[in-house]
């Protein structure tokens, strides 16, 4: 499939990309000759539902889309919204002479590509055109050396889309019974949960231990300069000989690892400090090493979402929004790479900056080569670097904000890859002396200085360690030598605690899974998109937390789908995938293996059989999800806390609970939805319990009679009647309780009959205005307000409701609205200059609640985020993530249509049908959404947890 030579001298051809961004940068490389259109993204895939999958299919077809009897045949249809596109497509087609398919060169795009090829059905030449970078020299080399279609890369990628259904569609609807419906399952998303999860488990499992040494403060009596410092800072290494513990010699338990160590606690650590007072101290020996760093490789997909985390505070999600910005206008190459492998052109572009930037003594003799570290890369690509033969500096690119920064750091970090390695020295000082008591403590310091810093002229990696030493820090000591005496300024006790292992942040997480080589680098910013859209977890800062929910999940899948969620046969399918890629092993197999379960050995079998080396039956996906009735839904959403109190995770969220339902004694308590497990105490869980929960009969209507109660509902706690048994709760008579909100001002345990019966006198009516149009005071879920016809006035206070008068209401409704700046509220929080923007960020409250905002860009705070514990870093993270979102598109508003004309009475009789059609359509759908609503509140009203 090359361009035929009468093509190559004229004729039309249609070019296909994936994004309407990239089409358009690439047609102004093409020029005239060329149509450049988009197929946006997929525009054929597996059904979502039975309703989509063609009538001569039956049984589990309609409800997998994949015929599993008949070879894992996959059932394809175009999507909805991708209808209108094919039909533009095809109709650009009939009209050119030949057809490039240039979809992103990977897997996803290969089989992007096949999709196009099976529903267009060209009947003219086609070409697989592929690049890795927009401009004009390479879009051009692709146009003259197109390739053909890689028919395997199609059937792995089929194969993966095939087993995600399977295992998706499969194992969902268990979760869906026994723990609470619309969750789902992935074979990488639920692996990713459990590392989350197990990393909150070993937090709530881990015992802190107290543990103190000392720091002495140690002068040579020299005048010091910063090339010659005359003292240095050291820490307690030993006592007579022993090594004294520090925190990395504690167990999870608080109890020491190994027993030949030095406790030292408080009374302890001070005595030996008193004793040490006055002793005179000398230098025991000096170590010096040569000190060297070679520069990191070129950005790759995982470690560009890392460092963009550490460096910018992005998310994985907003690290590839921003990418892929840059990539399709141009700036740089592919972002969804596995390799760190540069092209000669770039090398030479690299080698020419820092020859320009910084000289040639940062020059390297020979261009610098890495190899490839990730299992199974896909090495077609380069690495992430500036796209062209001649890298823009940042400076020369004209780009802004987000794009500027993920840029800037693109371009350090490839230029610095291609200089020289920074070197210096390394020193280790011992400092010894004897205590009062005859006791022998030896002390010890570590000092870095570099004398040619190399590569970190451009650029030095960050931590996720935020008390992590960088590269570039150095700690310079005094030039000492053996038997110099010293003395000792100052010496303290410290004492310590030992922390429990780090949560998980985005970065930490996308460098675990691809160390464990579970999933594929290009798809971990969604794989985490997904378990914080599912609840599965939630941030707090920039560390992800696992939910109570995601417990539950974890739970039932680890005890019932234990190899499904297994670190090792989901990295061992990884490996089985990429060797159908490869033509070394076929996919149907394989799939059968994994579905249907057979006996034991290798074979095609691959991951099917991971786990089980004994050759006995080992079943697949189907057997596993055949009997349910093995789960217990109560005890895999149950969790205890200690002294008798379970936490639970019922269908409307967590909850604690002491003592069985409908038992004395019984009590339950709802848990936060943002509470992180490991807050979870006995003492916090008691304080719950203690809070009044539950309804609050307040006494009876002295009206109508009925019975008030209090109620803590799921959006707050409320007032409300109950009616007699015989009150018509359906139909033209229906009758509905009073119901109304607390104030803020009131709470459950306080609240009184009289209280209720103002609050469900609400709305009230003030008066009238002069055209006779009525004012009613109300109470709303943004607060108090009042509402005159369409146009409602917030009040300042609760109690206006009862108290304001028609005079007043009037004087409210004479000033102008205020909108904009002029209704604002002073900021709840101010966060300091954003990076970006340049400008002040503070946290304001919003009517959907608080939201960080510099003026430009807002983005409400999600769970997990407070007022009082956002960090400026966090609130930097969720301006960025909202501004690679881009712009909310506003609908345009259609314009009216022209009134026809007198004389058409007929076609206005049958607009006038359709429309008291449409109106009573509408009225079916409201009543129907209205019996759908009730039935819902009564459902949860009674349902048992």
């Amino acid at each position: 499939m090359s361009p035929t030579s009468e093509t190559a001298q004229g004729g039309r051809r249609l070019v296909i990309v994936e994004s309407p961004a990239k089409a358009k940068t690439i047609k102004g490389y093409l020029g005239p000759g060329y149509v450049v259109e988009a197929s946006v993204g997929h525009i054929r895939d597996l059904p979502s539902g039975a309703a989509e999958v063609p009538e001569k299919y039956t049984g589990e077809v309609r409800r997998l889309g994949v015929d599993v009897e008949h070879d894992f045949q996959p059932i394809y249809v175009v999507n909805a919204d991708k209808k209108a596109q094919v039909r533009k497509l095809k109709e650009q087609l009939a009209g050119v002479d030949e057809l490039f398919l240039a979809t992103d060169e990977d897997r996803e795009g290969e089989a992007i590509a096949w999709h196009l090829l099976e529903v267009l059905k060209p009947k003219v030449p086609v070409h697989r055109m592929v690049f890795h970078e927009i401009t004009k020299d390479a879009i051009q080399e692709a146009v003259r050396n197109p390739r053909e279609l890689n028919k395997r890369m199609v059937d792995a990628q089929e194969t993966r889309r095939i087993l995600d259904r399977l295992y998706g569609y499969e194992v969902s609807p268990v979760l869906w019974k026994k723990v609470m419906r619309g969750l789902s399952a992935g074979r990488v998303q639920s692996v990713a949960t459990r590392l989350v999860v197990e990393r909150e488990r070993e937090r709530i499992a881990f015992r802190s231990a107290e543990y103190w040494d000392l720091t002495g403060t140690f002068s040579t009596g020299r005048a010091g300069d910063p090339s010659d410092p005359s003292s240095l800072v050291a820490r307690l290494n030993t006592v007579d000989g022993k090594r004294v513990a520090q925190g990395r010699d504690f167990g999870s338990d608080g109890q020491l690892k190994t027993a030949n160590i030095l406790h030292l606690d408080e009374e302890k650590a001070r005595a030996l400090a008193a004793s040490l007072a006055d002793t005179s101290f000398s230098v025991r020996s000096v170590e010096s090493k040569p000190y060297r760093r070679s520069p990191y490789a070129p950005f790759r997909t995982t470690t560009l979402q890392q460092e963009a985390s550490r460096k910018l505070g992005f998310g994985a999600k907003a690290t590839m929004q921003v990418a892929q910005k840059l990539y399709e206008n141009g700036f740089i190459t592919y972002m969804r790479t596995d390799s760190t492998i540069l092209s000669d052109t770039a090398v030479a572009a690299a080698r020419a900056q820092v020859t320009q930037l910084y000289g040639a003594d940062y020059l390297p003799e020979k261009p610098r080569v890495y190899a490839g570290k990730v299992k199974n890369a896909q090495e077609a690509h380069e690495a992430i670097r500036p796209s062209g033969d001649r890298f823009r500096t940042p400076a020369e690119t004209g780009l802004t904000g987000d794009q500027f920064r993920l840029y800037e750091l693109i371009w350090k970090r490839t230029v610095a890859s291609q200089m020289k390695d920074a070197t210096g020295n390394s020193v280790t000082v011992k400092i010894g002396g004897r205590s009062a008591d005859g006791r022998d403590a030896e002390f010890s310091a570590s000092g870095k200085t570099i004398t040619f810093h190399g590569f970190m002229k451009a650029y030095v990696e960050g931590a996720d360690d935020p008390n992590a030493e960088l590269d570039d820090r150095e700690r310079r000591l005094p030039q000492v030598a053996e038997g110099d005496a010293l003395s000792a300024e100052e010496i303290t006790a410290d004492g310590h605690a030992t922390k429990p292992p780090a949560r998980y942040t985005e970065a930490s997480l996308v460098k675990e899974l691809e160390e464990r080589e579970i999933g594929r680098p290009s798809t971990y910013a969604s794989i985490i998109g997904t378990i914080l859209d599912r609840g599965y977890v939630f941030k707090k800062g920039t560390a992800l937390v696992p939910s109570f929910l995601s417990f539950a999940v974890v739970n039932l899948l680890e005890k019932h789908f234990g190899r499904l969620v297994d670190y090792s046969f989901t990295a061992k399918m990884e490996d089985d995938l990429d060797r159908i890629a490869r033509g070394e092993a076929q996919a149907v197999p394989w799939l059968k293996r994994f579905y249907f379960g057979e006996g034991g050995g290798s074979g095609e079998g691959g991951a099917a059989d991971a786990g089980n080396g004994d050759g006995d039956h080992l079943g697949g996906l189907k057997e596993l999800v055949t009997d349910l009735g093995a789960i217990d839904a109560r005890e895999i959403s149950s969790f205890p806390v200690g002294d008798g109190i379970m936490l639970r995770v019922g269908r409307y969220g967590p909850y604690v609970e002491r003592g069985e339902k409908d038992a004395e004694g019984h009590q339950r308590a709802d848990v936060p939805d943002d509470l992180a497990p490991d807050e979870l105490t006995v003492a916090y869980a008691e304080e719950l319990l203690a809070k009044p929960s539950g309804d609050f009969e307040l006494g009876a209507d002295p009206v109508s009679g009925n019975q008030i109660v209090a109620k803590a509902g799921r959006y707050g706690p409320y007032v409300t009647e109950i009616l007699p048994e015989d009150t018509p709760k359906t139909g033209k008579n229906a009758v509905k309780p009073r119901t109304a909100s607390l104030f803020k001002s009131m709470s459950l345990d306080t609240v009184t009959l009289e209280d209720a019966l103002k609050l469900m006198s609400l709305p009230r009516v003030v008066g009238t205005d002069a055209e006779g149009v009525e004012i009613t005071a109300q109470n709303g879920r943004y607060g108090p307000y009042l509402k005159k016809g369409t146009d409602s006035r917030s009040l300042t206070d609760e109690e206006q409701l009862f108290t304001i008068t028609l005079e007043e209401a009037l004087a409210i409704y004479a000033q102008p609205k205020q909108r904009g700046r002029a209704a604002a509220k002073p900021p709840l929080k101010e966060l300091g200059v954003d990076p970006v923007s340049e400008k002040p960020v503070v946290v304001k409250d919003g009517r959907f609640g608080p939201y960080v905002t510099d003026g430009e860009t807002n983005a409400t705070l999600r769970t997990g985020d407070s007022v009082e514990e956002i960090t400026p870093e966090r609130g930097f993270e969720l301006l960025a993530e909202k501004r690679a979102k881009g712009p909310v598109k506003k609908t345009a508003k259609k314009a009216p249509a022209k009134k026809a004309a007198a004389k058409k009475a007929a076609p206005a009789k049958k607009t006038a049908a359709k429309k008291t059609a449409a109106k009573t359509a509408a009225k079916k759908t409201t009543t129907a959404k209205t019996a759908a609503a009730k039935k819902t509140a009564a459902a949860k009203k009674t349902a048992a947890e």
